[in-house]
């Protein structure tokens, strides 16, 4: 069964031929209308269905909209509509799926609830979040970057701020696609270093710098991520910014990059928190073109899953 659960547990080969199908189909699609499908319909007759325990603006319409203009349908699960592992269990509801659609793609909290899903499952399950890993916008992220600067490989990446589950994702990615990473945060939010030793047994520089002006010195990509999550309680907020204040990107930290280094942020973004409105909207800055190409990216994942 070929998933998609981390990209650490997915060949480079294949890795490198989901990026670069990503960005023929979006280059083949040229000026079609949005809501327009594909000129190849590999989904047609397929039913894909989207869990999603945890809400979504991004994951949720990229997946949505990538599945039909494929050719296929879409089936929108949240967690209160499933009781996803308390009515039932994970691996049941994993088999039953199987029974009815061509894949799975879960947006929940635990990995394990993800990695029981792909257990039981007998069609291809699709990592959408966890608390631990995003690879998805990874995948967006690392052709984002193609995109506009060439291959990624011995580039320098700098993630400023907590090491959260899409740092840990980059980590996966630093290891499989050959690019340098620099963490810069308090140390309370380090990243897990089980993932950074991962990167360095690959063969790439995994650095840990406390001062970010240092740490962003020579960078080839900027990258920021929200300090808080929605479920955080007002006092874990105020403690978080309080630590992370230091580590705001803004554009007196983006001139100690390199001049054509680019700037992105996963979305959604605290303007004035992590990063500044100046950045954002600034010329480095390509959110958008990474936020749109969450659904080329997705669309290859798919394929590469299904074999289509």
């Amino acid at each position: 069964m070929t998933h998609f659960l981390d990209i650490h547990k997915t060949g480079k080969a294949e890795l490198r031929g989901i990026i670069d199908a990503a960005l023929r189909m979006k280059q083949a699609r040229g000026n079609r209308t949005k809501g327009a499908a594909d000129d190849e319909l590999p989904l047609a007759g397929r039913m894909v269905a989207l869990i999603f325990e945890k809400p979504s603006t991004r994951t949720r319409v990229s997946f949505d909209v990538g599945v039909r203009q494929m050719g296929g349908q879409t089936m929108v699960l949240s967690g209160a509509d499933m009781q996803l592992g308390h009515g039932e269990t994970i691996a049941d509801t994993a088999r039953v799926l199987s029974r009815y659609v061509d894949l799975i793609m879960i947006r929940t909290f635990d990995e394990s609830v993800l990695e029981e899903m792909a257990q039981y499952a007998s069609v291809p399950v699709i990592n959408g979040l966890t608390d631990r890993s995003h690879p998805c916008q990874i995948m967006a992220d690392v052709m984002t970057y193609e995109e506009h600067r060439g291959p990624i490989k011995g580039r320098k990446v700098v993630w400023c701020g907590d090491g959260n589950n899409v740092c840990t994702s980059f980590l996966h990615a630093a290891a499989q696609f050959g690019f340098d990473f620099t963490f810069t945060g308090p140390v309370q939010l380090d990243p897990e270093m089980e993932f950074v030793g991962l990167a360095r047994n690959a063969g790439v520089s995994v650095t840990i710098e406390r001062d970010p002006v240092r740490a962003v010195e020579g960078a080839d990509l900027v990258l920021a991520d929200t300090w808080v999550s929605m479920h955080d309680a007002q006092s874990a907020r105020e403690r978080r910014h309080n630590m992370l204040r230091p580590y705001q990107v803004n554009e007196a930290l983006m001139t100690h990059a390199k001049p054509d280094a680019l700037f992105m942020h996963c979305l959604p973004a605290h303007r004035g928190e992590e990063v500044t409105s100046e950045v954002m909207d600034g010329p480095q800055s390509v959110i958008f073109d990474e936020a749109e190409n969450r659904l080329h990216a997705q669309k290859a994942i798919m394929r590469y899953c299904l074999g289509v």
